[in-house]
């Protein structure tokens, strides 16, 4: 039985292992529902016959990281492929009742299912599919499911960053956009910026006062001034507070600022400008908290020849199969930083990230467990 009569043959095994996972909510913050998550997918990995090493790694607030690791078939293992993914979502808790698990159509519905629990699925399943049909990979694998991937990676970067610089490869189960994988993303920074001002009666005498929310609204058109669209660099402010009340001067405000850019140069271009704002007016001080998030995934060399292979592979299945570069970030970011030729949004095909929308394509399931199985062993 060759790889496509294996998949299938399991489409509907698949299928429902897809509804059970996503029917465990596991909202970013949750340790509870990370716990179970990681805890059903250990007992998959239990029934597969040469059981891989697991490890979970618990971080207080957020949950428990899980890392598998398989041997290599050769006696000098090569550097080993890295497959990573997350197990957080961003839909709370109850959320399955506005988009409650079922099929429609070709149209599979849930709450994380395309971001991406799915593809956690498709990657056990892989795992199964080389055990059962003794298919022996060059290089060893190893799966990483952070739990915080989806505000930020705050515990989980250390982890994807030490397991990638032992890889050769790394290719990510995030979802595709419109079925193509992602060979390009932008990094991002998050930013807020506060404004202490002076607070006075605004009918007495508003002259003594300083208004934070006057000075806030000067520094955003310094703010969205930065944007380069040529370059790919954008900065929005998001999202702005201020004040106490209606008849009141504002002492403070705050504003959130979204930065995207395609290269360091960029990236630190802006950060420098936002270190170097100055008040207009002199009596409002300001504040400038955040950092750079993620640094892009530049579209290098190694990632365009990885997709080539990919690429190869899906024309001998007369599998559509596309590339796009895109402004969301991912873990994927902090790979492709470290010059690890990567493949992002390998993922289901399907729609509705974040939304209670959210789906992939049945049809589709067993393409990518296919292209992805045969990618791991051409590696």
């Amino acid at each position: 039985m060759n790889l496509s009569e294996y998949f299938q043959n399991k489409e509907a095994e698949i299928v429902e292992k897809i509804r059970q996972i996503v029917e465990i909510e596991s909202p970013s913050y949750d340790e509870e529902g990370s716990r179970n998550v990681v805890d059903w997918i250990e007992n998959e990995l239990r029934k597969i016959g040469s059981t891989p090493n697991i490890e979970r790694i618990y971080r207080e607030g957020f949950g428990e990281h899980l890392i598998i690791r398989t041997l290599s078939s050769i006696p000098y293992p090569l550097s080993p492929i890295l497959l990573l993914g997350h197990t957080d979502t961003v839909h709370p808790r109850g959320s399955h009742e506005k988009n409650p698990t079922r099929i429609e159509g070709d149209k599979f519905y849930g709450c994380g299912i395309f971001d991406m629990k799915a593809n956690v699925v498709l990657m056990l399943e892989i795992l199964r599919a080389f055990d059962e049909l003794n298919l022996k990979p060059k290089r060893p694998i190893t799966i990483l499911l952070s739990c915080d991937e989806e505000v930020g990676s705050e515990t989980g970067r250390e982890l994807v960053e030490a397991e990638a610089k032992k890889s050769a490869y790394c290719l990510i189960g995030e979802p595709s956009a419109n079925g193509k994988v992602k060979t390009g993303r932008k990094g991002t920074g998050w930013y807020e910026l506060r404004t202490h001002g002076i607070p006075a009666h605004a009918g007495l005498e508003p002259e003594k006062g300083a208004s934070a929310i006057l000075e806030i609204s000067r520094q955003i058109e310094k703010l969205h001034s930065l944007n380069n669209p040529e370059k790919g660099t954008t900065v929005n402010v998001c999202t702005i507070k201020g004040g106490t009340t209606s008849n009141v001067i504002p002492e403070n405000a705050s504003a959130e600022i979204d930065v995207r850019f395609t290269s360091m140069e960029e990236a630190n271009r802006i950060q420098n400008e936002l270190k170097t704002l100055k008040s207009v007016d002199e009596r409002v001080s300001i504040e400038l908290l955040g950092d750079i998030n993620r640094p892009p995934m530049e579209r290098t060399e190694g990632v365009v020849a990885l997709f080539e292979k990919a690429k190869n592979i899906a024309d001998s299945m007369n599998y559509e199969f596309g590339e796009t570069q895109v402004g969301g970030a991912s873990d994927g970011n902090f790979v492709g930083a470290l010059g690890v030729p990567v493949l992002d949004g390998l993922g289901i095909t399907g729609n509705g990230a974040h939304t209670h929308n959210e789906y992939i394509l049945v049809s589709d399931i067993t393409n990518r467990a296919e292209l992805l199985a045969k990618l791991i062993l051409e590696l």
